[in-house]
């Protein structure tokens, strides 16, 4: 159990290296960034992520004592008097929340936010029916990076959960978006959140698993029927192509129609996702498994789209934002952008 005084120490710390990149975000019309990322500064298994006015605590390995919580609180007040704490123990198995909180302290949890990322408005919650964010600070850089090629174009955003991406790239004036996700209150507030931005028009959400939902985008049929068990329904599309791409899956999932697992068997999703990416296109693949070698996976992706008849014409990395330091540069998220 990391201690209070370290704690004080390392938040202390890491909020000094993040001066001028706070300043740089909110000249971005960010305020949405880790304030500490506990694996590499000081204080294993915790993180502080900055909402808008809310500071989300969490622990993943093991509880913090009282302590602990009150000195985050207390170096929070001398530098950003402004943010509202609300801590999370997420170390049970299954990450979920197990601490209670005080009645004032459960009102700020319970209230919903708008905060800002690139001057996309976003909804967040520091506790509701699930255990993550509604908005994934590692992947900041990535929505950027679409947002800075979305401009007329089509985009395809696979695992979509609360719809960030598609949302930020409709924002940048993507002309159609189609998020994908099987569920449902994620994808409630995704569409709440294109509502916020005023471009629900140009955005689809579609309640379904990404795998018979992915096979008829890309022109193979889905048949309601495996090795003679009977499929759960599943919504019909039509095939079509996108000029972006976004394949953000977890790192293990299993539904009736396959398995993801990232460290084994990414080509499973990659080949009817590459069959959905127009030509000229791009699509940006995620691997957030940190036991999975940077290159090793890179190989993979190149000998996928070789076989598949889709040679990758350039492969460039994007990487988490500084706020997201890494020792050995070995980042648990990897984001490879695909241009076909």
């Amino acid at each position: 159990m990391t201690d209070a005084s370290t704690l004080e120490r390392a938040l202390g710390g890491a909020l000094d290296r993040r001066i001028a990149l706070a300043h740089r975000l909110a000249s971005e019309r960010t305020d949405c960034y880790r304030m500490l990322h506990g694996s590499q500064e000081g204080a294993p298994g915790t993180t502080l992520d900055r909402y808008g006015d809310l500071a989300l605590l969490q622990t993943f390995h093991r509880p913090l004592s009282d302590d602990a919580v009150t000195a985050v609180r207390r170096v929070l007040e001398q530098a950003h008097p402004d943010l509202s704490l609300v801590y999370n123990d997420r170390s049970e198995p299954g990450s979920r929340v197990r601490n209670r909180l005080s009645e004032i302290q459960q009102v700020i949890a319970d209230k919903t936010r708008i905060v800002r990322e690139h001057g996309v408005q976003l909804q967040i919650k520091a506790r509701h029916r699930g255990n993550d964010p509604w908005l994934f600070l590692d992947l900041r850089t990535t929505r950027r990076a679409i947002m800075t090629e979305a401009d007329g174009k089509s985009m395809l955003n696979l695992f979509a959960y609360t719809c960030g991406a598609g949302v930020a790239a409709a924002v940048a004036g993507a002309c159609r978006v189609l998020n994908v996700d099987f569920a449902a209150s994620s994808l409630a507030i995704g569409r709440s959140n294109a509502g916020l931005n005023d471009v629900a028009k140009r955005t689809k959400e579609l309640r379904s698993d990404v795998f018979p939902a992915l096979r008829q985008l890309a022109g193979v049929r889905q048949p309601p029927v495996d090795r003679g068990r009977r499929l759960p329904p599943f919504p019909r599309v039509e095939r079509e192509r996108f000029d972006l791409v976004l394949l953000d899956p977890p790192p293990r999932a299993k539904s009736p129609f396959g398995v993801v697992d990232l460290i084994r068997d990414y080509q499973s999703l990659l080949k009817p996702a590459l069959a959905c990416v127009a030509d000229g296109g791009a699509i940006y693949c995620t691997n957030n498994v940190a036991e999975v070698d940077e290159s090793d996976w890179h190989g993979v992706l190149r000998r996928c789209a070789q076989k598949h008849g889709r040679p990758i014409r350039s492969l460039d990395v994007v990487r988490p934002g500084e706020d997201f330091p890494s020792s050995d540069g070995r980042s648990p998220l990897k984001v490879a952008r695909i241009a076909l």
